[in-house]
C-alpha cells in the first residue's frame, strides 16, 4: 500500500496484519521502503521486542509506546529520513 511505503507525518499509524509467528516477514514488510524515520513495536515478548528492534532498519524504535523519547538522546531516520545519527545520508 502507497501509506505503508512513503513517510508521512501527522497523525497517521499503519497497522498490518501477519501470519502468527513471522516475524522475519514483518521485519521484511517493515524495511521495504525508502524511509526510515521511527517505528514501533508493541508485543508482550520483550526477547521479540528486541529482536525486532535490532533488524528494523529506523532511526528510532519505540517499544511499547510510541514518541516518548529523551531530548538529548541521538535522533536521526536511515535511509532517506533526514540526517542519519551519524551525519551520514
Amino acid at each position: 500500500m502507497y501509506i505503508a511505503k512513503e513517510e508521512s507525518f501527522g497523525p497517521v499509524m499503519v497497522i498490518s496484519k501477519f501470519k502468527n509467528g513471522d516475524v522475519d516477514g514483518v521485519l521484511q514488510r517493515a524495511n521495504a521502503t525508502d524511509y526510515g524515520l521511527a517505528s514501533g513495536v508493541f508485543t508482550t515478548d520483550i526477547s521479540k521486542a528486541l529482536y525486532i528492534s535490532e533488524k528494523l532498519e529506523a532511526g528510532t524504535v519505540f517499544i511499547n509506546t510510541y514518541n516518548k523519547t529523551d531530548v538529548a538522546a541521538p535522533f536521526g531516520g536511515f535511509k532517506m529520513s533526514g540526517f542519519g545519527k551519524d551525519l551520514g545520508k
